[in-house]
């Protein structure tokens, strides 16, 4: 059920333990799923107070994370005159209860826990809230609210710490070295994945301009170049993404693809790449160590690695970019940010970024082959994608698994295609 740009949403409403029914289904303009501010408004309008949204519990149609059918679970922030507490239905029941592996803030307790703590935060940082948090987004790998407070907003970010950087700590790596590349950090509690960080103005860059380009490049390279010669990369404790360690990681991962895998604990699925594929996927992952060295004797450092360098992670007002979302950081090769790029510009656009790129590796390291470099590592970055996802798949909630169900072996497929 796919309404062009939209989707249509339902949704099973709650307060303090209690099931007040269902809201819908009604129709939305944005299609991604985990934009929920306009399933927010909506809901809040119709039951008359103030809602968020817990979780997704359900989708049908739709692909890669928007349009279809979504369903739901939502929280009355106070408890809404006219609904009384009934008796779910066995299948609602199953659906709103509790499920292994459920991030901390898809479920009441630990949404409400998050913005009090975010309140309390921006208390005693001198920037008391002045109003009710606005909820931006939510899905199984973060959730985002702005916090309205007399020195503009705050925003909070909450992330699963069992599989995601310190944003925090990596804010404060790439900080050290420009100040401006990253943004403010308000408050942080690693522990329980939160972290407060200050408004950073103007629109992500999607589309950006050849200015852009030519600003945040370099300075992601300059950056990335003085955390690598001063050891403070190797020292940051951030998953080993290497090349070395990604050329070990990728047979266990084809076996699990070939094999398939049991997420509700019934009958496996079926493995995710024809017999074919997975041939060649055995031959590239024997020959990853070979391509290894080669891309060692680029000559490029091991540093931070951003982990999802892409436009709409660059944040501008008109001036230099700001460099958001540190959460898949990690510590490899800087060609994955070289070449993270080049999925979202026009070839134009991606030849002016690989450019840029290039010669500011070779300003940093004299004698180094930053071109070779990306022309090696289109296979192993699309491995670590691939990583990555199944990474996300083995660290979220049954109902979540729609947003990267076959992305790992979608993106062997790319490996195989960048090998070829």
């Amino acid at each position: 059920m796919d309404h062009g740009n939209g989707r249509t949403v339902g949704v099973h409403l709650t307060y303090g333990g209690g099931y007040l029914g269902a809201v819908g289904p009604f129709e939305v303009g944005v299609p991604w799923w985990s934009a929920v501010g306009a399933v927010v408004e909506r809901v809040s309008a119709e039951v008359g107070v103030p809602v968020v949204v817990v979780r997704l519990v359900g989708v049908t149609g739709g692909a890669g994370g928007h349009g279809g059918h979504t369903v739901y679970h939502v929280e009355a922030l106070e408890r809404p005159a006219g609904r009384a507490v009934r008796q779910p239905d066995d299948g609602t029941a199953a659906l709103l209860g509790p499920a292994d592996r459920r991030a901390a803030w898809a479920a009441p307790e630990g949404l409400r826990a998050a913005l009090d703590w975010a309140e309390r935060a921006l208390a005693a940082a001198g920037r008391p809230v002045t109003g009710r948090a606005e909820q931006v987004r939510t899905w199984n790998l973060s959730g985002l609210f702005r916090l309205p407070t007399a020195a503009g907003p705050a925003w909070l970010k909450v992330i699963n710490p069992a599989f995601n950087a310190r944003e925090a700590e990596v804010i404060g790596l790439f900080g050290a070295a420009d100040p401006a590349l990253v943004p403010v950090v308000l408050a942080a509690d690693p522990a329980n994945g939160r972290v407060l960080l200050d408004e950073v103005p103007g629109e992500d860059c999607w589309g950006p301009s050849e200015a852009e380009v030519a600003d945040v490049v370099p300075r992601l390279v300059a950056a990335q170049a003085a955390l690598a010669a001063d050891g403070r990369a190797a020292a940051a404790g951030l998953r080993d993404r290497t090349p070395r360690a990604l050329a070990a990681a990728v047979p266990a991962l084809l076996d699990r693809l070939a094999a398939g895998s049991e997420p509700t604990g019934g009958e496996p699925v079926a493995g995710e790449l024809t017999a074919v594929e997975l041939t060649a996927a055995r031959a590239l992952a024997a020959r990853l160590p070979a391509l290894v060295e080669e891309l060692a004797a680029c000559g490029l450092p091991e540093t931070v690695v951003h982990g999802d360098f892409h436009p709409g992670n660059w944040r501008s007002d008109g001036g230099g970019p700001v460099v958001i979302d540190y959460a898949d950081a990690c510590l490899g090769h800087p060609a994955a940010d070289g070449l993270r790029p080049r999925a979202f510009l026009d070839d134009e656009r991606w030849a002016r970024a690989a450019g840029e790129w290039a010669r500011a590796w070779r300003e940093r390291v004299p004698g180094c082959e930053p071109e070779r470099a990306l022309e090696l590592a289109g296979p192993l970055v699309h491995l670590g994608h691939a990583l990555r996802y199944q990474e996300f798949l083995d660290h979220i909630e049954d109902s979540e698994r729609p947003y990267h169900e076959g992305d790992p072996a979608a993106e062997v497929r790319r490996a195989l295609e960048a090998a070829r």
